[in-house]
């Protein structure tokens, strides 16, 4: 008999999402900055210690708010990994800024702090570390090589809400910070994001350019007596439906992110014994970070088990899926000018990395069937 599917991700309600839905709709107000807006901005900004949180309708856009407040622009340069979402370059090349891509670390896949300096120049503006996993990049050495050059730096933390770093919370080390609430994330809205902005000279000119260049925020406020178009912007924006749905998910978010823990150390524990055969490599968290278990993977040996991998898992009814294909090898990376080679360490683990299926309603006995035919399909084929 064929074995039941289990997804790669499945979409949760873990509170009263339905009910706050209903709630809005009640309500009479369905656009953005409503009441369930407004509850998100608060518990974040109190549970992280931000500045400012402002819900964006994705986190590509709160990137690109975050590229608008950097003022880069033709001739600027941003270093970032390679190692990440189209969204982290796409932003700033946006603005006509030049991305230069970073390797990686072997350990941990985020940008490999000791390669960042080599890749500042003259032009360089911007710093993009992006937390891979939920787990933080070396903040301290990043934010201190930011402090010597007078460069701005921008967490792409959309795997990394609720995850810390030294007992900081990610998306609020540096200037400014972007988290995700896509429906794989690990607190949910269907689309959604939001741009955290931690220098209070920022926040003002944030409201602006998520209000469609317009001062619509202070007059809602009754700041203003009217509002009126003042800088460039856009839509940035969600509805009160997507605001509530999350709201619902915060109220949960120790729930949530205890049952993915649970999640994420079974997996750990279970498939250890192949780490230390020297069979795969699991993920590595570094002294001083608290994940939240966004994601579990296994890097495989070379690119060829870890597609063989995948077929396997898929064959027996689970869904497993590589990650990034490369910035820098990718068409757009290619017209940059760089080349299959350049970053190494990246291309290497970008070839055989599997995630395995790692979401709230994942009940034992289907991780279990996912750990034992992972197990069983290393052990053969590494015998």
């Amino acid at each position: 008999m064929e074995s039941p599917r289990t997804p790669f991700n499945r979409p949760f309600i873990v509170g009263k999402e339905l009910h706050y839905i209903a709630q809005a709709v009640q309500a009479g107000h369905l656009a953005g900055d409503g009441s369930f807006s407004d509850r998100c901005h608060r518990w974040m900004e109190e549970r992280f210690g931000a500045q400012k949180v402002l819900l964006t309708h994705s986190c590509t856009g709160a990137l690109e708010l975050a590229a608008l407040l950097s003022d880069v622009g033709p001739g600027d340069e941003v270093v970032m990994p390679s190692y990440t979402f189209v969204s982290t370059a796409n932003a700033f090349a946006l603005r006509g800024a030049t991305v230069r891509f970073v390797d990686i670390r072997p350990d941990t896949l985020n940008l490999d702090e000791n390669k960042l300096e080599e890749a500042i120049g003259e032009r360089t503006r911007v710093i993009v570390p992006v937390h891979y996993a939920g787990v933080a990049c070396e903040m301290d050495a990043i934010l201190e090589i930011a402090r010597s050059r007078n460069l701005m730096v921008v967490e792409d933390a959309a795997q990394g809400v609720n995850a810390t770093y030294r007992g900081r919370y990610l998306g609020t080390l540096g200037q400014l910070g972007a988290y995700s609430f896509h429906e794989t994330k690990n607190f949910i809205s269907g689309e959604g994001g939001a741009i955290v902005i931690n220098d209070e000279e920022l926040v003002q000119r944030a409201e602006v350019l998520r209000e469609k260049g317009t001062n619509r925020s202070a007059f809602l406020r009754g700041q203003v007596d009217k509002y009126t178009w003042i800088d460039v912007g856009s839509s940035y924006l969600p509805s009160e439906l997507v605001a509530a749905f999350l709201y619902a998910q915060l109220e949960n978010a120790d729930t949530i992110t205890e049952k993915r823990w649970q999640i994420y150390n079974r997996y750990a524990e279970a498939l250890r014994p192949l780490e230390e055969e020297g069979r795969v490599q699991l993920p590595h968290v570094p002294e001083g970070c608290v994940h939240n278990a966004h994601m579990f993977y296994v890097v495989l040996p070379n690119a060829a088990e870890r597609n063989d991998l995948i077929t396997h898992l898929r064959e027996h009814g689970i869904l497993s899926l590589f990650h990034y294909v490369p910035l820098h090898t990718s068409p757009m990376g290619l017209r940059l000018g760089y080349a299959e080679g350049d970053l190494p360490v990246t291309e290497d683990l970008a070839a055989r990395v599997v995630r395995l299926p790692c979401y709230f309603e994942l009940e034992t006995p289907e991780q279990d069937r996912v750990i034992d035919q992972v197990t069983a399909f290393v052990r053969g084929t590494s015998a």
